[in-house]
């Protein structure tokens, strides 16, 4: 299928073929008809990707500040490459489209296929041929609304949602600031409650079309006084509200939103701009500022919009999937006109012609920006499951399809395989495609695919690297596994016990391999710390401190359904390398939270403490309570009056008779080229894994058993 993307690093925009997304579970799978460019929204972040990198970082100091951190812990190479990584990963344009079900996910339930639907949602609502929209975000159209009308949805939920925060009343006087696309579906639904809107633009043809279409009265700045005409026209009180969708580089909207409103009014900020309050105005007339959120309660949610969790209609009446239906019934009732605000129409095969148009680079009045689409053709049916032993016709080089190509796959993984000699990336998986379109044309990769079954359908392909969410590791292996493929699987192997326990059977009857990514046994300092007490006669006592930072409660890596929590998705790493240094697996857990005070999470602040079978102790401490600019990672290890101090991959020191030898790199290097390396070179050379299985297993089953004493307050047995 084709998609629009762009390059945030270049800001070119380009027609991309790429691999056709699968349904999803709780979503459907939708043919795109018609689509609509928003011409504020996405002419800003083309705007914004073409700037060069010293404005972009003026525009964002919030990420240069993380960028300079990241400098700091682990270097200025690895902080540029992680920089040069983000910058190249293409963006998906588009937000609101509508289109027909082409299949239906697993657990969605009110939807057929063939059903005319309207979807939303940046990343999902793609300028695409072919899109896979989470249930939440998708709505059937009625009958008597059109496909082009339908393809409205998204910018009628944002403009309903500014509505509803200005709180309408019959009769009240509400200033709609700004009368592009925005500002004009604000304008009809504000006159649909039965307010008198007065629009305020600085184009003479906005305005008027805003008075043709529901607004009392209009006004250009640069020939009228905002404030004269709504103290003219609200008999000297000024608006009730006011609503400001204007996009500015200023706060200019807002100042003029304070200066018309009336004593205690209300102002909602719909469109982008610097929220600079001019605090005197707002101060003296006790105005209320209120920023709006999109397309309404449930935006920005994982639970809500990824995951399907909807809010009970008796706590929250308009979600933003009840906005989309409430802008269809709008439409359908003839109380929305977005008909009369289309302004171009383009083949969808010249969407670049489109977006000219949007960024005026061919300057053309506009407003709604449609693209069409021509009709589907068949699907080809689906890639049966393989089920035959896969027969490697080349030893020399290794056939790889990496499944999963978010940002740690692109930036860390494929660069280091890309190095390989004995390697060659044959395919590229993802399920929404763009990502993986961008890595196979930078890693050289043949095939684009969707789903881990049609790679284990190349015979080309003899190993699969996945890089996915964590709850769907153990059955991608399992399923790789069995279709005889080597696999190197990222950490985590599981997140629970049934998941692991799937995987120890898929590995007991398998032929092929299986490596899960503990990279940090394979670093270079990690390797000298072990030879540093090699011949010893006593255990090690190790402590791990991880200043492992938090994360947003919105992340996937926030929900342990999906993650398995911080312990079992990274603190496995930590587990994995003491049992490394040690040459044993861990025999007793014992674990202490967080307590219930405070405002951090209980689940990422733990210490735990670790017995091995050969006598070595060890204590983890993982925590989210520090001050990110301080290194992430520390270990010492204590043994028969020598020390070793590890700093966050960087440096180590090695203190024994009073003498200390200290060795310095320029990068951090966490061994991940050479777990790779070493991957690559056992399925060449017919070797065994390069991490046994038991030592796999001893480990996930360890961060389980921290998670169970944390909670329990016991210590386990393993």
């Amino acid at each position: 299928m084709r998609q629009v993307s762009q390059s945030y690093r270049t800001g070119k925009l380009a027609l991309v073929d790429t691999a056709t997304p699968r349904a999803p579970a709780g979503g459907v799978l939708v043919d795109t008809t018609v689509s609509l460019i928003s011409a504020g929204t996405e002419r800003a972040i083309v705007d914004m990707a073409r700037k060069n990198l010293l404005v972009k970082a003026k525009d964002r100091p919030d990420l240069v500040a993380k960028v300079l951190d990241k400098a700091k812990r682990e270097g200025v190479l690895s902080a540029f490459d992680a920089v040069r990584t983000k910058l190249d990963n293409p963006i998906p344009l588009g937000y609101s489209l509508a289109g027909r079900v082409a299949e239906v996910g697993a657990g969605a339930p009110g939807f057929a296929r063939g059903d005319r639907v309207a979807c939303a949602g940046a990343g999902f609502a793609n300028h695409a041929e072919v899109n896979a929209v989470p249930l939440n975000l998708v709505v059937r159209v009625p009958d008597a609304v059109t496909d082009e009308e339908a393809s409205f949805v998204t910018v009628g939920a944002i403009a309903l949602h500014g509505v509803r925060l200005a709180r309408p009343t019959l009769g009240a006087s509400v200033v709609v600031i700004g009368l592009g696309l925005l500002g004009q579906i604000t304008v009809q639904l504000l006159a649909a409650h039965g307010c008198d809107v007065i629009g305020v633009d600085l184009d003479p043809a906005k305005v008027e079309r805003a008075k043709a279409r529901g607004a009392v009265a209009g006004v250009v700045p640069s020939s009228d006084d905002p404030v004269e005409v709504v103290r003219a026209f609200t008999g000297g009180i000024g608006a009730d509200a006011v609503v400001v969708t204007a996009s500015s580089p200023t706060n200019e909207p807002l100042v003029t939103a304070g200066d018309v409103a009336r004593d205690r009014a209300r102002v909602v900020a719909v469109g982008v701009m610097p929220i600079e309050v001019p605090r005197k105005t707002y101060y003296d007339k006790e105005l209320e500022l209120v920023v709006s959120r999109s397309y309404g309660p449930g935006r920005h949610d994982p639970a809500y919009e990824e995951r399907g969790h909807d809010y009970p209609i008796g706590y929250v009446r308009w979600t933003e999937r009840r906005n989309f239906e409430a802008v269809l019934r709008a439409i359908e009732t003839k109380r929305l006109d977005v008909l009369s605000l289309v302004t171009h129409r383009f083949p969808f095969e010249d969407a670049l012609d489109a977006y000219a148009v949007v960024t005026g680079e061919r300057p053309e009045p506009h407003l709604g920006v449609l693209l069409t689409y021509p009709e589907r053709a068949a699907r080809p049916a689906a890639v049966a499951e393989v089920r035959s032993e896969h027969v490697r016709r080349d030893r020399s080089t290794l056939g790889v399809a990496m499944v999963g190509t978010g940002a740690f796959a692109s930036g860390v993984l494929l660069p280091a395989l890309a190095k390989l000699p004995g390697a060659k990336l044959v395919a590229t998986v993802s399920g929404r495609g763009l990502s993986a379109r961008h890595a196979a044309d930078r890693f050289g990769a043949e095939h684009v695919l969707s789903d881990i079954d049609a790679a284990l359908a190349l015979p080309a392909v003899d190993a699969v690297m996945i890089a996915t969410r964590h709850s769907s590791h153990a059955a991608q292996a399992a399923k790789a596994l069995a279709a005889g493929r080597d696999v190197f699987l990222e950490k985590p192997a599981a997140i629970d016990e049934a998941q692991l326990a799937t995987l120890a059977e898929a590995v007991a009857g398998a032929r092929g391999r299986l490596q899960v990514g503990f990279n940090r046994r394979f670093a270079p300092f990690a390797e000298a710390v072990r030879d540093a007490f090699s011949g010893r006669r006593a255990g090690l006592v190790m402590v791990a401190r991880i200043n492992a930072g938090r994360v947003a409660d919105t992340s996937w890596l926030a929900d342990a359904a999906e993650s398995g929590g911080r312990i079992v998705g990274e603190g496995c790493h930590f587990v994995d390398l003491m049992s490394y240094w040690a040459g044993s697996s861990p025999i007793r857990v014992s674990a202490h939270g967080l307590g219930a005070e405070g405002a951090y999470r209980r689940d990422d602040n733990v210490i735990a403490t670790l017995t091995f079978a050969d006598g070595s102790v060890g204590t983890l401490i993982y925590t989210a309570m520090g001050d990110p600019s301080v290194p992430k990672e520390s270990y010492e290890v204590f043994c028969e009056g020598k020390i070793a101090r590890l700093n966050d991959w960087r440096a180590l020191s090695l203190t024994e008779r009073g003498k200390t030898r200290t060795t310095r790199a320029l990068r951090a290097d966490k061994g991940h080229a050479a777990q790779l390396a070493a991957f690559v070179r056992a399925c060449n050379t017919g070797g065994s894994s390069p991490i046994p299985w038991a030592s796999i297993e001893a480990t996930t089953r360890a961060t389980f058993a921290i998670e169970r004493a944390r909670l329990e307050n016991v210590s386990v047995e393993l």
